[in-house]
């Protein structure tokens, strides 16, 4: 514990910057003015054994939904990778683009069971989606949009599974050799925002360029792109836990759901 005697003067520009101290180090410190014009600097032990747990237990759940295992769309998921691991956060890949899934019948057997009524890879990431603090949603674009088994399992995955997703950051990233990644960026991102989820952005729309395999390792902005929005998720993860701490979550009125035609 630090007692500096100072003048009102001084006081604000060395409280500015211990915040940034704070900032920089995730809390490890508190701090305090007293009645008696000093700032009050010390270890913030509570707060500082939190974020270090919660950093050890933090997972982002990645979806590779492309059909070609090594492609492009997971060269720029295995960029994150790198970051997310400097970051002390745990990863899982989970490959989509190339397994056998069918689409939603709208039998309504969710509503009732909690899981979906075809037993296959949707209802094994349902736990892990449930768990993971925040998902990765990857794709290569295919006539403008999303790979249709992509789709089948996000649509799945997520009404057949009843838990809360607010605040689970979510990112979509796309490949192509030029074009449709905007509205491919788009339909992926409508997952999330229909959740309540976080949307977490980078320097540039999340996307890379590339043709045949490996081609995206070519694309420097693209994989700057991808680092960026690593380290934005990994930040905007834990600044959630911390207000999740703090604050809780925000409150949540009653579904009003209003039909068009009635």
């Amino acid at each position: 514990m630090l007692l500096l005697p100072i003048s009102e003067s001084k006081k604000l520009i060395l409280f500015h910057r211990i915040m940034r101290r704070v900032q920089i180090n995730y809390g490890r410190y508190r701090i305090g003015v007293t009645e008696f014009g000093t700032v009050v600097a010390g270890t913030g032990s509570s707060q500082a054994d939190f974020i270090q747990e919660k950093e050890k237990n933090m997972k982002v759940l990645m979806i590779n939904g492309s059909p070609h295992i090594k492609g492009n769309t997971y060269t720029a998921l295995a960029e994150m990778e790198k970051i997310f691991a400097m970051e002390g956060i745990e990863t899982e890949m989970i490959q989509v683009g190339n397994k056998m899934i069918r689409g939603c019948v709208a039998c309504g057997s969710c509503a009732d069971t909690g899981k979906c009524v075809f037993d296959d890879l949707v209802n094994e990431t349902a736990p892990k989606f449930e768990a993971c603090d925040g998902l990765v949603v990857g794709s290569p674009v295919y006539y403008a949009s999303a790979n249709a088994t992509l789709i089948a399992f996000l649509t799945r995955l997520f009404y057949s599974t009843h838990f809360d997703k607010s605040m689970k950051a979510g990112a979509g990233v796309v490949a192509a050799r030029r074009g449709g990644l905007s509205s491919t960026f788009d339909e992926i991102n409508k997952f999330f925002t229909i959740s309540g989820m976080p949307v977490v952005s980078s320097q540039y729309w999340n996307s890379i360029h590339g043709r045949t395999p490996g081609e995206a390792l070519q694309d420097e902005e693209g994989l700057q792109t991808m680092r960026t929005l690593a380290r934005n998720m990994a930040f905007l993860m834990k600044s959630i836990a911390l207000g999740k701490e703090k604050y809780g979550l925000p409150e949540k009125e009653a579904f009003c759901r209003t039909n068009f035609i009635r």
